[in-house]
């Protein structure tokens, strides 16, 4: 009697130890899907895993990022503070884990160049969790948008110093696209943007705006006006170009001709007003049909006699030269 006791808590005990084994089994089998499932893992002791490798000496340095916003550990909205590193960049246990067994390493993709322009909108989505605020909100409908420029083509993270933020760095940026423009600021009459005393910002709104201009106060005159307030009107007398558009005769970005206008006078004003009885008909080989030419045509051109050619409030200046 005994020993049969013995033969079935025996069975019992085995048959209990193959359930418990077919569910470790089972559990192990669902946890592997699971983590499958779950994608890439973060990393176990967050920036302490990439400050490992990239430190000064990496080709991709990253701890300058700690003399910048993004690297604030005490303001809550900074990446920092959050999953560190992988708050921007995403899931890194893969690319660490590889790194460690000597295999060729994945790049996490915001720093893989082809990556970043293959999907500019996903990447720029990853700023733009954070940066999407009144002053973004027109990206878009940019010209920047539609070229599916990145913000990082412009923007450095890492770096202590941002040259597109608070300082005058971001002209270099500019210009490393638009060399139209830099050939522009070299000529005689410009605004003084070479010699560091404007930025391109300073007209400019590089993240778009609602108008569709790019210009930081808007189509039409307001962005000259910010500087030039004394041209702004209302005027007694107008002159209907400068109400309309400054571009109708100067060139924003530079000219050789002075003034930064888009040709000389008489041309200039001719281009606009009919010389037909008027000693003001341009210069010829042979002069003017007088057969000399005309003294008011010498210096200043139009400008000798129409002087406040942005407007007048003289009761006497109906035609700008008083």
């Amino acid at each position: 009697m005994t020993v049969l006791r013995n033969e079935r808590t025996d069975r019992s005990w085995l048959c209990l130890m193959l359930l418990l084994l077919l569910t470790s089994v089972g559990g192990s089998v669902a946890g592997a899907e699971d983590a499958a499932d779950a994608g890439p893992e973060f990393t176990r002791r967050g920036a302490d895993s990439c400050l490992a490798c990239h430190d000064e000496t990496s080709e991709y340095p990253v701890l300058d990022i700690f003399r910048t916003p993004h690297g604030s550990r005490t303001d809550e909205r900074a990446p920092m503070a959050g999953l560190q590193c992988e708050t921007c960049h995403g899931p890194g246990g893969d690319h660490a884990a590889r790194l460690r067994s000597g295999e060729e390493r994945p790049l996490i993709p915001m720093f893989n160049d082809e990556a970043i322009h293959e999907d500019a909108d996903g990447h720029n989505g990853v700023c733009l969790d954070c940066h999407d605020d009144q002053h973004r909100s027109d990206w878009a409908g940019s010209d920047h948008g539609f070229a599916e420029l990145a913000c990082v083509d412009c923007h450095q993270i890492h770096a202590a110093q941002d040259p597109m933020v608070g300082g005058f760095g971001e002209v270099e940026v500019c210009m490393t696209c638009h060399a139209d423009v830099r050939a522009d600021f070299m000529q005689r009459s410009s605004h003084p943007v070479r010699e560091g005393l404007m930025a391109c910002t300073d007209c400019h709104a590089p993240h778009g705006t609602a108008d569709g201009s790019g210009l930081v106060a808007g189509a039409g005159t307001d962005t000259c006006y910010s500087c030039h307030a004394e041209k702004r009107g209302p005027m007694l007398w107008e002159h209907a170009p400068v109400s309309e558009d400054c571009g109708l005769c100067h060139d924003p970005h530079g000219s050789v001709n002075p003034a930064m206008l888009v040709q000389r006078p008489p041309l200039l004003c001719q281009s606009c007003h009919s010389s037909t009885g008027h000693p003001s008909l341009a210069f010829t080989g042979a002069g003017l049909p007088t057969g000399s030419p005309s003294p008011y045509l010498l210096g200043s051109s139009c400008l000798n006699c129409h002087a406040q050619v942005h407007g007048s409030n003289h009761p006497a200046g109906e035609a700008l030269n008083r």
